[in-house]
């Protein structure tokens, strides 16, 4: 099967300047960046790209510049998630006219709403525009969970496409993926091997924001065949991802200090995130010099 989105997507950052504005040329250097170096697929506006503190100009602003810069090397994948379903139809409308070829959809969060309600939320979208949906699942952040059962009935509609796993059950994504035929795209760097080995289609990944390159070089060596070089890469990344994922911080805030040692486009946060500090951000480079070494 064709990958809908794409096999190896990043997560991208939103790149700001230094007064904190939207930074479209930033964005597209970035961008062109990640496609030269292996990503098939951006996901822009999702939680990496501080689509919570983004306006919805600014999003359908950064979908065109993105369009431009990478013309069709690349799957656009629109995050269009909020908590209320008609302000997300319309991020999707809009999404839609600037360029987008898909739209990543969250569960909606902070009024947790049961899971018939989660699935009528998700086949208005459907409903809204005729870009594919993959469906968001990250119960960390939303406070609920989009049950396996749930996701076989959507799975019946045309239009719903993959699931974004960020769920931790590693079982229930095997169940899913086994009796429907949504692509799965691991959300959490660690799994991107694992989810992959089972019959994902490939990941969405924060880590590929700085080592695009490396983040594929696992799937590529997977599918020739040579699965020990493919554990061998997944191990050599595993330090950055941690470094990055699992220090305490998002990896908004981790993804953009690299780039900033990088002098690649990254610029402020929006508050409420604040910058990496100092050691955080030398000991990040450090992780990352060793693998871009070994």
């Amino acid at each position: 099967m064709t990958p809908p989105l794409g096999r190896t997507l990043c997560a991208m950052i939103t790149p700001f300047t230094p007064t904190g504005a939207l930074d479209l040329d930033g964005a597209q250097h970035l961008a062109d960046r990640l496609v030269t170096h292996g990503c098939d697929g951006l996901v822009l506006s999702g939680t990496t790209g501080e689509s919570p503190t983004t306006t919805d100009a600014e999003k359908s602003s950064l979908v065109k510049a993105v369009r431009q810069a990478v013309g069709a090397r690349a799957t656009i994948v629109a995050g269009v998630g909020t908590p209320d379903t008609a302000h997300t139809a319309r991020l999707a409308r809009e999404a839609e006219k600037a360029g987008a070829d898909a739209l990543l959809v969250v569960a909606p969060y902070y009024s947790r709403p049961p899971q018939d309600a989660i699935e009528a939320h998700f086949l208005t979208l459907a409903e809204t525009t005729g870009l594919p949906l993959a469906l968001y699942d990250i119960p960390s952040r939303t406070g609920v969970r989009i049950e396996p059962d749930t996701l076989l009935r959507l799975a019946e509609h045309p239009r719903i496409k993959a699931v974004k796993d960020c769920s931790y059950d590693f079982l229930a994504a095997q169940k899913v993926m086994s009796r429907t035929d949504l692509a799965y795209y691991a959300g959490c760097d660690e799994h991107n091997l694992a989810l992959y080995a089972v019959g994902a289609a490939g990941c969405v990944s924060t880590v590929a924001n700085v080592v695009p390159g490396h983040v594929r070089a696992v799937l590529d060596a997977f599918d020739t065949g040579e699965t020990a070089r493919a554990a061998h890469l997944q191990q050599q990344v595993t330090p950055l991802v941690e470094a990055m994922m699992s220090n305490g911080l998002p990896g908004t805030v981790t993804a953009k200090a690299l780039l900033a040692a990088l002098n690649l486009p990254a610029g402020p946060l929006r508050p409420p995130l604040r910058p990496a500090d100092r050691k955080t951000a030398v000991g990040l480079r450090a992780v990352y010099d060793g693998l871009t070494t070994a």
